[in-house]
């Protein structure tokens, strides 16, 4: 992956930002793909948020017969356990994490930014959040996995031990089992982390009735 910060689609509030959410999206998708649910969630325009939604550098895609495709790391197989690619996670995270230290530097302090994603874009929201050095307001991630599979991963940021996550997974996932995402928030519940889950009954996808609730978690962590 280049060397140069992310490309991103940004909604800016109507006054001076002074809260951020960075959105990431899934496989094959693009930046574009969530922004339309800014204003589906409901939040006041008072908190001032500034959205970003990042684009995925374009990589060959394993799974994919090595169709190249915006993805943030290359999945290898259907196998939880070992499907995400570690140079590639490691390397969107590096460019992630630039991400929010360009928010920092733009005066929006760490505790006012929330990092979140869905499937693809919420395994790296995990993994980056968890690790990032300095306190975020939220981790929020969507119908995904861990990226090191049965085990938290490696250098965790004691500046987001207490953090408050949200997890969101659909009964019928057809892409990402059910079972590897409740595993995922399992395994970091009972590593003593603050998080939330809740499951609807829908596929690989978002519910409106989802979106309400997600709005309201951003609002009370931005509040």
């Amino acid at each position: 992956m280049p060397d140069q910060p992310l490309e991103r689609l940004t909604i800016e509030p109507k006054q001076a930002a002074r809260a951020c959410v960075i959105w990431l999206h899934g496989l094959g998708d693009s930046g574009a793909g969530f922004a339309p649910v800014v204003p589906l969630l409901n939040m006041p325009d008072a908190l001032d948020v500034r959205f970003i939604f990042p684009h995925a550098p374009n990589l060959p895609v394993t799974i994919n017969q090595g169709f190249v495709m915006p993805a943030w790391y290359d999945i290898k197989g259907m196998d939880i356990e070992n499907r995400a690619d570690m140079v590639g996670v490691q390397a969107s995270e590096k460019a992630i994490a630039a991400l929010i230290d360009e928010q920092i530097n733009l005066g929006i302090p760490a505790n006012k930014i929330i990092l979140a994603g869905f499937s693809q874009g919420g395994v790296m929201s995990l993994f980056t959040g968890l690790r990032y050095p300095h306190a975020l307001a939220g981790i929020m991630a969507l119908s995904c996995y861990l990226a090191t599979g049965n085990k938290l991963p490696e250098d965790l940021s004691e500046a987001n031990k207490n953090t408050p996550l949200l997890q969101h997974h659909g009964e019928q996932d057809e892409v990402v089992p059910f079972a590897a995402g409740l595993a995922g928030y399992e395994l970091i519940k009972a590593s003593g982390y603050s998080t939330l889950w809740h499951s609807y009954r829908m596929g690989h996808s978002v519910l409106p009735e989802q979106l309400k609730d997600i709005g309201d978690w951003l609002t009370q962590r931005l509040s």
